[in-house]
C-alpha cells in the first residue's frame, strides 16, 4: 500500500491518472472538535488492479500541497467519481474553492439506477462489488499517527470497489438514458451556495416552538453572533453555546452578566468574556429590531390550505410513478413537495427537469382535474378525463 507524502508523489500520480477515463475519491477527516471539516486522509484509485493504481495521500504526516490534485479535478477529460460526495466537496470547496469536474456521485446514481434511497457503500459493494467491507476500522481517529495496515485497508476499500460500482452504474444510466438526470442533481453538490454558511441565515436552523416575529428576532441575532464566533474561532456551534441553551436565552433576554449566570442551560465558559459580551449585544439588537425588519417563517403546512385529499391521491401517484421508474420516491418529491402541490402551489422542485417527465407533469395533471387514479390488481392507472 503506498502512501503519497510529497507534492512531487501526488504530481506523478494525478499525472498518471490524467491518461484513464475516471479517479476514484473519497476522503477522511474529523469534525467534532472544529468548525470546519479536518481533513486527515485522501483515497485514490485509477482503473486497473495493480498495486500502484491505488494510494493514500497523507496531508498530516506528509510535506504537501494538494495543487496537483486540484489540477486535476479542473481535467474535463478525467471523471471524478465519489460516493455521497458533499461532505468531501465542502473540505475541498473551503480549503482552494474548486470543485471537481466532472463530478459522477455513485449514491445520486444508485437512487436513480433504482437502489433505494440514501443507499449505503457498503451495500453497493455487496450487491455490485460481490464483495464485502471490513467493518472493523469504521470509528478510527484519521488523525492519529502512524496508521496500522489495517486502517490504511480499510480507507484504501472506500476507492477500489468504488471503481467497479462506478463502471456498473455509469453502464445502467447509459442503459436508460438517465445520464442528464443525475447531472441535473449533481448541480446542486457543484453550487458554491451549497457550502456557503452565512451567519445572518444560521437562526433557520434553529427549531423554535412560536413564530413570534420578536422572538425570533432574538433568536436570528444571537444564531448570528454563536455562528461568526464558532467559524472564527473554528470551533463547533455547540462549544459556543446548545440550540436549547440558544432558545432559553431568547426567551428570558438576560440583559446583564448577572442575568446571564442564572441561565440554566448556558455552559460556564459562555457566562462571561468575549462569549458573554456577544450575548449581551445580540438580544440587544433583537430586542430592539424595528417591525419591518422582523424575520418570518416559511409557511407551514397548517398555513397551506392543504386538500388532503389531493395530498393522499399525490402520493399514491408518486408511488406507482417509482414503482414503475425504479426511482426512489424522496428523489423526485418530498412530503414537502406533494403538500405543497395539493395546496395549489407550483413553484415545486418535482415539476422541473427530469422529474417532470416522471411525474411531476402528471401530478400537475392530477391536481388540474384532468386525469383520475384507478386501481387495477396490484396496479394503479392513468385514466384521462375530458
Amino acid at each position: 500500500m503506498k502512501t503519497i507524502k510529497t507534492t512531487q508523489e501526488l504530481a506523478a500520480f494525478c499525472e498518471a491518472a490524467r491518461a484513464h477515463d475516471y479517479v476514484t475519491i473519497d476522503t477522511e477527516f474529523l469534525r467534532e472538535r472544529t468548525y470546519y471539516s479536518k481533513l486527515c486522509l485522501i483515497q485514490l484509485a485509477m482503473p486497473g488492479e495493480d498495486d500502484d493504481t491505488a494510494v493514500l495521500v497523507d496531508p498530516i504526516d506528509g510535506d504537501l500541497s494538494l495543487d496537483p490534485l486540484y489540477d486535476l479535478f479542473r481535467d474535463p477529460t478525467v471523471v471524478k467519481v465519489f460516493h455521497a460526495a458533499r461532505q468531501d466537496l465542502e473540505i475541498f470547496y473551503v480549503d482552494a474553492k474548486v470543485f471537481p469536474e466532472p463530478l459522477f456521485d455513485t449514491q445520486v446514481a444508485a437512487m436513480v439506477c433504482g437502489f433505494g434511497e440514501q443507499v449505503g457503500y457498503e451495500t453497493l459493494v455487496r450487491k455490485i462489488a460481490r464483495e464485502n467491507l471490513d467493518k472493523s476500522s469504521r470509528f478510527t481517529d484519521w488523525s492519529r499517527r502512524p496508521l496500522s495496515d489495517a486502517q490504511k485497508t480499510y480507507a484504501l476499500a472506500d476507492v477500489t470497489h468504488l471503481r467497479k460500482i462506478y463502471e456498473f452504474l455509469a453502464a445502467e444510466l447509459k442503459k436508460k438514458g438517465r445520464e442528464q438526470w443525475v447531472a441535473e442533481e449533481l448541480k446542486l453538490l457543484t453550487n458554491p451556495e451549497t457550502y456557503e454558511s452565512r451567519p445572518s441565515e444560521a437562526w433557520q436552523r434553529v427549531k423554535t416552538r412560536t413564530n413570534s416575529g420578536k422572538f425570533l428576532a432574538i433568536v436570528r441575532e444571537l444564531a448570528r453572533f454563536r455562528e461568526a464566533y464558532a467559524q472564527s474561532r473554528n470551533i463547533p456551534r455547540s462549544r459556543v453555546f446548545k440550540d436549547d441553551a440558544l432558545v432559553e436565552l431568547a426567551s428570558t433576554k438576560p440583559r446583564s452578566m448577572n442575568d446571564l449566570g442564572k441561565s440554566r442551560l448556558l455552559l460556564r465558559e459562555a457566562r462571561k468574556g468575549e462569549i458573554a459580551d456577544g450575548i449581551l449585544a445580540a438580544i440587544e439588537v433583537g430586542v430592539s429590531c424595528p417591525p419591518e425588519d422582523l424575520p418570518r417563517l416559511p409557511k407551514t403546512r397548517e398555513k397551506l390550505q392543504v386538500n388532503p385529499a389531493l395530498a393522499d391521491l399525490l402520493r399514491v401517484l408518486l408511488k406507482a410513478k417509482t414503482e414503475s421508474s425504479g426511482v426512489a420516491p424522496k428523489l423526485i418529491a418530498s412530503a414537502a413537495d406533494l403538500d405543497a402541490l395539493a395546496a395549489g402551489q407550483r413553484d415545486v422542485q418535482a415539476l422541473h427537469g427530469w422529474r417532470r417527465e416522471v411525474f411531476g407533469a402528471d401530478a400537475e395533471r392530477l391536481c388540474d382535474g384532468k386525469i383520475a387514479l384507478a386501481a387495477k390488481g396490484q396496479n394503479i392507472r392513468i385514466v384521462e378525463l375530458d
